[in-house]
């Protein structure tokens, strides 16, 4: 397996933009540093019956390399919860918290899950609009722990300096170091090392989190006290269809069955109780399945004809499609062909959400509906709550998503495979045993099934005590759970105990 070491030459060492000085309150320390572009704002909120009162900082930070000269303008929004002259920082937890992509600003996660503010949706996790509203958010992680989020290059309104190439920031290695050093900056300008440390991040952002765990206690001095995994991918084996890997076929399989579930297109006998057929499905990928698939073209007649059967049974598509391919059935294939009668697609990132399919007789959905229906709403109230709310100006585009923005980025490293940082992760957990982590999951995810996760999770080889640092989580609703409203109450709720359970008074 791959183990992602990250080498301290990859890219030239960020330091400080400006010696740090000692302001007379926390409000002057964001104002302290002539390069830096920030606004400190005030305001509060009602959570759980409770007036929560917090300070926004929202700008970027000038970061530059040993020789002084300017390497990016990384844009944050951080959150600090108002506790009066005794604050502790020893006390307060500080979570940094960043969506992945590659190319994905933190606005999802933002103004989804864990900022004090939330885009309005309907009832059924759809945006209303347009226009889109901003709403106050019971279910921030502020009342929990001090948040920050981060945009990296490309991203969000952070942005190379100038005369230096985007290009310089892109990949694996690069991108794990930069913000790395952001958070290491951050620590010391806002006198917060002292205070517990944690981490969050979304899809490919879990793959930074993994990489940030090791690298931070190796190369910056930081052990975490946490990290919480939200649509993980650790090792890209496990989601990459690619020449003889039948791993993710194996993978994607429950998750096929709980979208047919959802969409009332298995038997009645599985639709009776989704956890057991769950379990079912699960001990069939890992076994019978997976040896299927291992015998290749030897597997013939009737023992290729049962296999046929059963997933025919688990996933609803008709034998003869799953008979032409080949017993595998890829992601983008089962999204076109579940509701295909109707001319419909279910959504990639949540296969919850349907969507007209306008080119019935082509191989691959011709959109996300879990995607598009999502991505001009979260910029258009981020550009709108930073320039209103926040009172940043800038008159740059706020890149949400933008994957072309953010390439070429290499997800292997040298040739060797694909890419795994779960062998990161597990040996910072041994060097650092109090780190606690916590995976979330939607059970139709159709980007990094909950399976695959579970997988991952069961092949890192740690200790029984290390385990016992483990918490699995699963939750309604796809890749952005939090879009379905019991599922963002419950992330709420755990996380919150999570952050608990992982502070040393806890222990």
């Amino acid at each position: 397996m791959l183990c992602l070491t990250i080498p301290a030459s990859a890219v030239p060492p960020l330091q400080p933009a400006s010696k740090p000085t000692e302001p007379a309150s926390r409000e002057s320390k964001a104002a302290a540093h002539g390069d830096d572009k920030l606004s400190v704002t005030h305001h509060e909120l009602k959570v759980a019956g409770q007036t929560l009162k917090y300070e926004a900082t929202a700008g970027t930070m000038l970061m530059k390399d040993e020789a002084g000269k300017a390497r990016a303008n990384f844009f944050f929004v951080a959150y600090r919860k108002e506790s009066g002259e005794n604050f502790d920082v020893a006390k307060r937890p500080i979570t940094f918290v960043f969506n992945g992509g590659p190319g994905a600003a933190s606005v999802w996660l933002h103004l989804g899950a864990v900022g004090p503010k939330s885009m309005k949706l309907d009832d059924a996790g759809i945006p209303t609009g347009p226009p889109h509203a901003l709403i106050d958010n019971p279910s921030t992680w502020l009342d929990a722990t001090d948040l920050v989020l981060i945009d990296p290059v490309n991203t969000g309104y952070s942005r190379a300096a100038e005369g230096v190439k985007p290009e310089e920031f892109f990949g694996v290695d690069r991108d794990i170091q930069t913000v790395a050093e952001f958070i290491r900056l951050y620590l010391t300008r806002y006198d917060r090392w002292l205070s517990p440390k944690f981490l969050a991040g979304e899809s490919y952002g879990t793959t930074r989190a993994a990489g940030l765990s090791g690298y931070l206690l190796g190369h910056s001095g930081i052990d975490l006290n946490g990290i919480i995994f939200i649509s993980s991918v650790l090792d890209f084996a496990t989601i990459s269809h690619s020449g003889s890997n039948d791993l993710p076929y194996i993978l994607f399989l429950p998750s096929f069955a709980s979208t047919a579930a959802h969409h009332k297109k298995l038997d009645a006998e599985l639709m009776k109780d989704r956890s057991k057929t769950q379990a079912e499905v699960q001990a069939w990928a890992v076994t019978e399945y997976t040896a299927a698939l291992a015998r290749g073209d030897t597997l013939k007649g009737d023992e290729r004809a049962a296999v046929v059967k059963r997933l025919a049974r688990y996933t609803s598509l008709s034998e003869e499609v799953i008979d032409k391919s080949n017993l595998r059935i890829a992601p983008s294939y089962f999204e076109k062909q579940l509701l295909g009668d109707g001319r419909r697609i279910v959504g990639r990132f949540d296969a919850r959400i349907i969507g007209v399919d306008p080119a019935p007789l082509s191989e691959d959905p011709a959109f996300d509906p879990s995607f598009s229906y999502y991505l001009p709403a979260y910029t258009s109230t981020m550009t709108a709550y930073a320039h209103q709310s926040l009172k940043f100006e800038s008159d740059l585009p706020y890149e949400s998503l933008n994957g072309g923005r953010v390439q070429p980025w290499s997800l292997g490293r040298d040739g060797q495979g694909f890419l795994d940082v779960a062998t990161t992760l597990a040996r910072a957990m041994r060097e650092n045993p109090k780190m606690k982590v916590m995976f979330a999951s939607g059970y139709t995810d159709l980007a990094t099934p909950y399976f695959a996760t579970d997988y991952t999770i069961g092949h890192m080889n740690l200790s029984a005590d290390l385990r016992r640092n483990v918490t699995r989580v699963m939750y309604e609703g796809g890749h952005m759970m939090y879009h379905v409203r019991e599922s963002l109450e419950k992330l709420h709720a755990d996380v919150g105990g999570f952050i608990r359970n992982a502070l040393p008074s806890a222990e």
